[in-house]
């Protein structure tokens, strides 16, 4: 049972059922035609045969005149030969000249037609009964029969060829079905096979087909483009893995040292405010760690809650007021420059995360002069530049700074993990946006946000 669940099997069936369904409507109506074709010629040839008999009666004065061999003349004898019965009686049904095959036919309405069964058996016959007037007067009944013998074996040799051939080329086209299935399917086997290969741990392999614009060659150029998609995906996961484990030993290992000494020998006052302080840092340094993991966690997994209106200009105005004490304490001056009314639709909670971690960044890396937040309105859409006058990126990094736990030199190494761009690049995303650096060393940075306008 389980080979007729195949693609091939079934696709035969279906073939083979289909030409089924199709040859015996196509049979039926060629059957059909023939028959009423047969029988049609069969009584137009009684109706003329009738005509011609009567023509040949003699009616004189409303009365028939009927020569003795009416019947016998040549082109009757010509109907005779065909096996045409030709006979003439009177309008009380009396015979008065009978040639053929058959006796005693029934009588029936004018101009009408009758399948007949003779008593003795054999094949029915066709009788055609006409009746002559004369000025309305009823003079004769012309009535001309022929078997229908040869039209029965007619019909009995079209339905012995149909027979015959229904199933023969049902058989031809369920197996041709089956072949060209077999062909059409073969790549999906080859597909099936390198898909069993492929697992979590190896998602390097590809199927390796040959590219034609059909059905299935669009489907292992996606399979293809899927598998590429998972194993970046799967490599993205692994490397966040084994860096957010590093990340995560680093200050535990820390604090264990930490305490290790403190616990070694007994300490003064002091020796222990020191561990402490020194414990309270990373304690703070795990804690930012592990809250900036849970944000991409929840930014990967983030609901598709409808965004809400958002008015930029004063979100941004906020966060600039908030941060600009942080700023004048590095002796910084932190500035907006917005046009009113910057509206989108967003999540104002994550926008304002976006916007804190990048100013915030760049307090963090600026030594000396300015942080300037600006902002102008496109036609489609906001663009927001975070510029600061710091030590600024080397064009070797600008591609990883997005890259989760990437950090770009020992002079920004220790001030973080290497996840607020990352976060700020998902947050962006998240709302449709794009997010792009420029920056030269000495100079300072520019981070360039664009989120599409609310019109």
């Amino acid at each position: 049972m389980k080979r007729f669940r195949t693609l091939r099997v079934r696709f035969a069936l279906w073939t083979s059922g289909l030409l089924f369904v199709t040859l015996c409507i196509f049979g039926i109506f060629v059957y059909g035609n023939m028959q009423r074709g047969l029988y049609a010629t069969l009584d137009n040839g009684l109706i003329d045969n009738a005509d011609q008999i009567a023509a040949g009666l003699n009616i004189e004065n409303g009365q028939l005149s009927l020569p003795d061999n009416l019947v016998e003349t040549q082109e009757n004898s010509d109907l005779r030969g065909r096996g045409f019965t030709l006979r003439v009686l009177t309008p009380q049904g009396k015979l008065i000249q009978s040639s053929g095959p058959y006796k005693d036919l029934p009588l029936s309405s004018n101009g009408s037609f009758l399948t007949y069964s003779l008593p003795a058996g054999g094949a029915p016959i066709r009788i055609y009964t006409q009746y002559v007037y004369d000025n309305n007067n009823f003079i004769a009944i012309v009535q001309v029969a022929q078997s229908i013998a040869d039209i029965q074996l007619a019909l009995r040799k079209l339905l012995f060829s149909l027979l015959i051939s229904v199933p023969v080329l049902i058989l031809l086209a369920g197996a041709g079905g089956y072949f060209l299935a077999a062909r059409a399917l073969s790549p999906i086997d080859q597909i099936i096979s390198t898909a069993r290969r492929i697992s979590a741990e190896d998602l390097s392999q590809r199927l390796d087909l040959a590219e034609t614009d059909d059905e299935v060659g669009r489907l292992v150029s996606t399979l293809n483009d899927m598998f590429a998609r998972l194993d970046d995906s799967f490599r993205r996961e692994r490397q966040f893995t084994n860096d957010a484990s590093h990340e995560l030993r680093t200050p535990l290992a820390a604090m264990q040292a930490i305490l290790s000494v403190i616990r070694s020998r007994k300490r003064t006052s002091a020796e222990y405010e020191r561990a402490l302080d020194d414990l309270s840092e990373e304690t703070e340094r795990l804690h930012t760690l592990v809250e900036n993991l849970l944000q991409l966690a929840r930014a990967n997994k983030r609901d598709n809650h409808p965004f809400e209106k958002v008015n930029l200009s004063l979100l941004i105005r906020d966060v600039v007021d908030s941060l600009r004490a942080l700023a004048e304490q590095k002796n910084l001056t932190l500035t907006a420059s917005l046009p009113d009314d910057l509206i989108m639709l967003g999540d104002s909670d994550e926008l304002i995360r976006l916007f804190v971690n990048l100013i915030d960044n760049a307090i963090k890396y600026t030594e000396q002069g300015f942080i300037l937040v600006s902002a102008i309105k496109q036609l489609n859409e906001i663009e927001i530049k975070i510029s600061d006058s710091g030590i600024g990126i080397a064009e070797a990094h600008l591609p990883h700074i997005f890259d989760r736990f990437y950090q770009v030199d020992p002079a920004r190494s220790g001030k973080g993990s290497g996840l607020g761009l990352a976060i700020a690049k998902e947050i962006v995303q998240a709302h449709s946006g794009r997010i792009t650096v420029e920056s030269q060393v000495g100079l300072g940075t520019t981070f360039i946000i664009r989120f599409p306008k609310y019109n």
